[in-house]
């Protein structure tokens, strides 16, 4: 029989769950993988930064105050530009997204610090402010013209990581949602990666095929980033990583950040989204344990030390229950909490891996 919530018994674990989740954000606040404010920014907007600090519950899913409340201290904004632009055109677009996160952080100096390190990150946890990085989300946005002369332009705009695909393949990369083109990377495609590592800028391994995944770990000398997927074994969807993969990066040093979307997570509503609006029917219910059975089996492939966050949120339309905006972190950590997760384990997802990974790859 389920415990009334209003006994002695439930109140004090829920205060005891509660303490937990605080001592962890104490060691590490929340460092998220990938946000796409920026995009949202650009339609709902025109990239106007105003009015950030206030509450934007049903505008869009991310705003300071609810970062404050979701225990957020490290925020990377992707800056993204749709794959249907090509060339030049893209080149721009992510420029107009660059342009605005750094527009956003300085019209917010009390509550927003740009970061690149993980001394920098640490310098604005230390004065109250969300350390933000940048991460390019698709390598399309190196245009056709020169792309690594592109790439070290973002480097020099304090882009920190770059996604190699997205959605569609690139000319010398396979995406995980596109047909085989190259059969993982092509040479040019090891060339970009290897110029990523001299840069000191993270290789994403979201949005890739696992072909992909496998040719981009074997070429790079640095620790990787997956900053917004699941777990292939979990959901069996193609954004999501194999366990296979999952081992390797373990090996490499580098970290798997959960994404928080509902197709990634839940097998039910992958199959309900595949099946098209004709045939759809009932929406599949996603709740917060959805995102949990992600987190512990990446953990247990992996080991808790390769185990980050990246939400996604302001990316797609819907969440899970508990979890529909930025504040949703603290939901998640008690969820876990209530699993038995220690503070320390906590903490080094919430955060401290995604440190240890910037402290590596300076």
């Amino acid at each position: 029989m389920t415990e009334p919530t209003t006994s002695p018994r439930y109140a004090a674990s829920v205060q005891a769950r509660h303490d937990v989740v605080r001592e962890a954000l104490a060691i590490a606040p929340v460092v998220d993988g990938h946000n796409d404010l920026a995009w949202e920014m650009r339609d709902q907007r025109d990239y106007d930064p105003a009015g950030f600090d206030a509450d934007l519950t049903g505008v869009m899913q991310t705003d300071l105050p609810r970062l404050r409340r979701g225990g957020v201290g490290g925020q990377f904004w992707s800056v993204y530009a749709a794959t249907d632009l090509v060339g030049d055109e893209a080149v721009v677009y992510t420029l107009h997204q660059v342009d605005f996160v750094h527009r956003l952080v300085a019209a917010y100096p009390d509550d927003l610090a740009l970061a690149w390190s993980g001394d920098d990150v640490r310098a604005a946890w230390a004065t109250g402010r969300v350390a933000s990085l940048l991460g390019a989300e698709g390598g399309h946005s190196l245009g056709t013209d020169r792309p690594l002369s592109v790439l070290r332009s973002l480097r020099r705009l304090d882009v920190r990581y770059m996604t190699l695909t997205h959605n569609h393949n690139t000319r010398w990369a396979d995406s995980a949602t596109d047909e085989a083109e190259h059969g993982g990377l092509n040479d040019e495609g090891r060339a970009i990666v290897r110029e990523m590592n001299r840069l000191g800028m993270l290789v994403d391994l979201s949005h890739v095929a696992a072909t992909t995944m496998h040719d981009a770990l074997d070429v790079t000398t640095s620790s990787v980033i997956v900053s917004h997927s699941g777990c292939r074994a979990v959901t069996d969807h193609p954004r999501n990583v194999p366990d296979d993969v999952l081992r390797r990066i373990a090996d490499n040093g580098g970290v798997v950040m959960i994404a928080f979307v509902p197709p990634f997570v839940s097998e039910e509503y992958a199959r309900w989204s595949h099946q098209g609006k004709l045939l759809r029917g009932s929406q599949p219910v996603v709740t917060v344990d959805h995102v949990v059975a992600h987190v512990e089996h990446a953990a247990e492939t992996m080991g808790v030390e390769h185990v980050g966050l990246g939400s996604d949120y302001d990316g797609f339309a819907s969440f899970p229950e508990g979890l529909e905006d930025v504040t949703g972190f603290a939901v998640l950590l008690d969820a876990l909490a209530d699993r038995g997760w220690s503070a320390d384990d906590l903490a080094a997802v919430a955060g401290r891996n995604a440190l240890r990974l910037l402290d590596s790859v300076p």
